[in-house]
């Protein structure tokens, strides 16, 4: 599969700095905003519905048959992402070891990070937000598998084999497909993410 640069759809702004960006962040967070720092801007995100936690809810029970060593963090543990860790994410999940990211605070590190989940939500920012700007910054900060629940198409996405800042394979399939994340010795069956079909 060939490498494809897809530049972000929006058009640029004035960027933020990391320190400005964190406070502002940890203000938002009182607010039930969750925002998000990527290529320099700032990202706000709203809270997700009650399908898109059960869908993460699903999925932590898929990861957990394959591998008891691993934790789905679905908690809003933050990510240092893109190009240098100059950004910051809320992936909607972050596979991991057990106990990886105690004591790393609010802002983690991305290094030994195995994967990290986005389940698109209703708003406009998706496409920008979930198909193009993580994907190239959960690649640029090498995380091995960025997995996405695209609930527009109902289809899950694996990107993987991250290099120079892009995933080189990208497999899409609908709901109900089985998913091999074979890196990672998991299997997932979609067809319980058909319940969730609007």
């Amino acid at each position: 599969m060939t490498v494809v640069d897809h530049p972000s759809p929006r058009s640029p702004v004035e960027k933020l700095s990391i320190e400005q960006f964190e406070v502002i962040a940890r203000a938002a967070a009182r607010e039930d905003v969750t925002l998000e720092y990527l290529n320099g801007q700032l990202e706000i995100r709203t809270v997700p519905d009650s399908d898109h936690n059960a869908i993460l809810m699903w999925l932590m029970r898929q990861f957990m048959a394959f591998r008891a060593d691993l934790d789905l963090n679905v908690t809003g543990q933050g990510l240092k992402v893109d190009s240098y860790r100059k950004g910051r994410a809320r992936p909607d999940g972050i596979l991991a070891p057990v106990d990886h990211f105690s004591g790393q605070g609010e802002w983690a590190d991305s290094e030994g990070v195995l994967a990290v989940v986005e389940v698109t939500s209703w708003d406009s920012d998706t496409n920008a937000r979930d198909r193009v700007e993580k994907a190239q910054a959960y690649a640029a900060s090498g995380i091995g598998v960025y997995l996405l629940i695209d609930r527009d198409d109902d289809s899950v996405t694996v990107h993987g084999e991250p290099v120079e800042g892009r995933y080189r394979s990208i497999t899409t399939l609908g709901y109900g497909h089985t998913v091999e994340l074979a890196d990672l010795g998991i299997t997932l069956n979609t067809d319980g993410l058909k319940r969730y079909s609007r």
